[in-house]
């Protein structure tokens, strides 16, 4: 009896003369299979990201936090409470989008005095410019689950380009049967860059109110499309 070997290739051909479709292999095509699929993660050379689609960011679940120096020594916290935004996560990760809007109001450092001094024209004037915003342009993979985010950040009307680290923190589906996806992010911005000038000299040297302010960001988006 005669035996037949059949290669890889070999079968290949005969599905595709057939009229199916060859097998795909590149990262493009994982991808799309990803979301044909309903996955909410795949893996784009050799490190997982969102599979492509708009993904809302769930204000419930997210974060929006600042860290500034009070008398170049102390470090005074706060926070946003009111903003939206979308991650638009292209099938190239590289090439997805970020847009967010916070209320600049909103803002909370557990202290109302200094909250309505931070609304004042002498830092964020909100009855002015009511809004600031991100918008991310381009993504860079930074190894493993470690990606940049270069964007445009707008405060006062002042655009200044601004990179986030941001760490891709996975992906878990609720109990509601939606897909959500989770990053942390971070970066430092000096505030002078964006207007927000006012300060007060120390009789012993240095300022009231220290120039850095780094930015933290726990993100939680859930799946739109």
């Amino acid at each position: 009896m005669a035996t037949t070997t059949h290669t890889q290739a070999d079968r290949e051909a005969r599905q595709t003369s057939a009229g199916a479709e060859p097998r795909q292999t590149s990262a493009g095509a994982e991808a799309r299979q990803a979301t044909q699929h309903g996955a909410a993660v795949r893996t784009w050379e050799g490190a997982e990201f969102p599979a492509p689609g708009i993904w809302t960011i769930d204000k419930a679940h997210t974060t929006v936090e600042f860290t500034a120096r009070h008398l170049m020594v102390a470090r005074v916290k706060g926070r946003f409470s009111e903003f939206s935004g979308e991650l638009h996560v292209a099938d190239d990760p590289h090439d997805s989008t970020v847009a967010v809007t916070i209320d600049v109001a909103s803002i909370d450092t557990r202290e109302e005095q200094r909250d309505a001094h931070l609304r004042s024209p002498d830092f964020f004037d909100v009855e002015h410019y009511p809004t600031m915003t991100f918008r991310g342009s381009r993504v860079e993979h930074a190894g493993g689950d470690r990606w940049r985010v270069h964007g445009d950040l707008t405060i006062r009307d002042v655009t200044r380009p601004v990179t986030l680290e941001a760490e891709f923190q996975g992906a878990v589906a609720d109990p509601w049967g939606g897909q959500r996806v989770v990053f942390s992010a971070e970066t430092t911005v000096r505030r002078e860059d964006f207007g927000l000038t006012w300060n007060v000299a120390l009789e012993a040297g240095g300022w009231l109110v220290g120039s850095e302010v780094r930015i933290g960001i726990e993100v939680e988006a859930v799946r739109a499309a």
